[in-house]
């Protein structure tokens, strides 16, 4: 059968822009700042085992912490990101067909042909994707200015007179990814959060969870990471881990990694920015020293979707404390086969469910998934501080991460996603804004001034309805932007305001 001429154009075009077929590319922030990128792995010295599990058949440490690696996404300048002449990050880092395996193993079905199959899919795809994130370019002074602290600062002034000063700095935020995913996976999540003066520590984990991770430490060889579960390690005396056990030991190893993070970023902001890009095998971060007491590093926000917002959860225990200190926490899509959720919760938190995660019951640990999170939620209000639980109406699972932006007809049609997915996106980012703003300044907007009208998931007020009273005020929705109608696009189940 013969192809028509609009197919043969467009696979053309795909060849002569270097596009991947099918796959859309990532779009642009749409902050009032531009974005950059920065790769950062940290040595942890001397590495630790944060569990005694070994691989099966070997002697080699399943959760021994070596480095830590995560992407900051921050604000930059205009100016300073189009002049810039490094190479944006891809969306699948290289070797790509680490990821390609690490895909094949979560389908149980990787040898090499499944393996070969699943690069030249990946490659097709995605494969010259890239981020639309100016790599190592300047860290925006706004949050210098905002805190009176001249932009024309000595840079010989000393740790101790940087910090006298009293400064705030941008707000930073450390998010924990989820199940086979990486660093990359929420790349436009936390660009649209950098576009708006947050700095994002994007972390990758090496608890079994990426699909595939390259360990790098100067001065040692490179180490292979793929995505494993419990059925790949065992106990130092040869007997089976328990799938309980197994989530017990990625979590804790998942909270190591974010005590890692804070520490690295408090280093940077500690004037040991050039410390820190020395001892980065990526050669990225050559600019770090001029961060210095330019992050509020003594109250971070952690996030997570999934299981890393399971892991995000967990991070609040016993805190706020110096190596963990969240001043609050964006949870997405808790996870409902990661472990129990953390209930040890002393700050405001923001639960968001995507359509998919609220309208399918499931049993966890005995009870409704949907209610035990609800409960959480209440439990934390009770206790004087302020928390959100919410349903996104007509997202899926996957509408947080970029794979509906760069796949939106196939992941639609997989994932049951009603909700265009730049809405669906910007949906998120909106009520992140929202509550980020609330944790600075204790004031509820938009969406978070609203009463919980909705105790349970009401699948019969589902995207695009409205109830009388309730929203339908037509001219005062073209009046006062999309907005102002958010019941189409939200069911607000828990809310501190009455």
């Amino acid at each position: 059968m013969k192809s028509s001429p609009e197919v043969r154009v467009y696979f053309l075009y795909c060849f002569v822009a270097s596009q991947p077929i099918f796959a859309h590319p990532l779009p642009k922030h749409t902050g009032p700042y531009a974005v950059g990128a920065i790769d950062i792995e940290a040595p942890v010295s001397p590495a630790r085992a944060i569990d005694p599990a070994r691989f099966k058949g070997t002697n080699n440490k399943a959760f021994e912490l070596q480095s830590v690696l995560f992407t900051l996404y921050y604000p930059t300048t205009y100016a300073a990101a189009s002049s810039s002449r490094t190479r944006r990050h891809t969306w699948i880092p290289k070797p790509l067909w680490l990821r390609a395996k690490g895909y094949a193993r979560a389908a149980h079905i990787s040898n090499w042909v499944t393996d070969a199959i699943f690069s030249g899919a990946i490659r097709a795809l995605v494969g010259s994707i890239t981020i639309p994130a100016a790599v190592d370019a300047p860290l925006s002074d706004h949050a210098s200015r905002e805190s009176k602290f001249a932009t024309s600062w000595d840079k010989e002034e000393t740790k101790q007179q940087v910090l006298s000063k009293g400064l705030s700095g941008h707000p930073v935020i450390i998010f924990s990814h989820g199940t086979v995913s990486s660093r990359t996976d929420y790349s436009h999540y936390a660009g649209e959060l950098a576009a708006r003066g947050y700095v994002v520590a994007m972390l990758e984990h090496r608890d079994g969870s990426c699909p595939g991770s390259v360990i790098m430490r100067q001065g040692q060889p490179d180490q292979i990471r793929l995505l494993f579960d419990e059925s790949k390690v065992e106990t130092p005396d040869g007997k089976k881990f328990s799938t309980e056990d197994f989530h017990n030991a990625q979590l804790n190893f998942r909270e190591a990694e974010i005590e890692e993070t804070v520490r690295v970023l408090k280093m940077i902001n500690l004037g040991e920015g050039a410390k820190v890009f020395e001892q980065n095998p990526r050669s990225e971060g050559r600019g770090l020293p001029n961060w210095t007491g330019r992050l509020n590093t003594d109250e971070m926000i952690v996030a997570g979707h999934s299981y890393g917002a399971t892991g995000a959860l967990r991070a609040l225990r016993n805190g706020p404390n110096a190596k963990r200190p969240f001043k609050g926490a964006i949870i997405l899509d808790p996870g409902k086969q990661s472990g129990p959720l953390n209930k040890d919760i002393d700050v405001p938190i923001l639960v968001v469910h995507s359509n998919s995660w609220s309208s399918h019951t499931s049993i966890f640990y005995g009870r409704a998934h949907f209610d035990t999170v609800k409960d959480i939620v209440e439990s934390n209000n009770a206790r004087g501080n302020p928390s959100w639980f919410m349903t996104s109406l007509g997202t899926s699972h996957p509408s947080v991460t970029d794979a509906p932006l760069l796949e939106p007809f196939l992941l639609s049609f997989t994932t049951g996603a009603t909700i265009d997915v730049y809405q669906g996106l910007r949906q998120y980012v909106h009520v992140a804004e929202d509550f980020l703003a609330f944790l600075s300044d204790g004031k509820e907007r938009g969406l978070l001034a609203e009463k919980a009208e909705f105790p349970q998931y009401d699948a019969g007020a589902g995207l695009g309805m409205w109830k009388p009273g309730q929203g339908d005020d037509q001219k005062a929705w073209e009046e006062k932007g999309e907005w102002w109608d958010w019941r189409s696009y939200w069911q607000i189940h828990v809310s501190p305001v009455k």
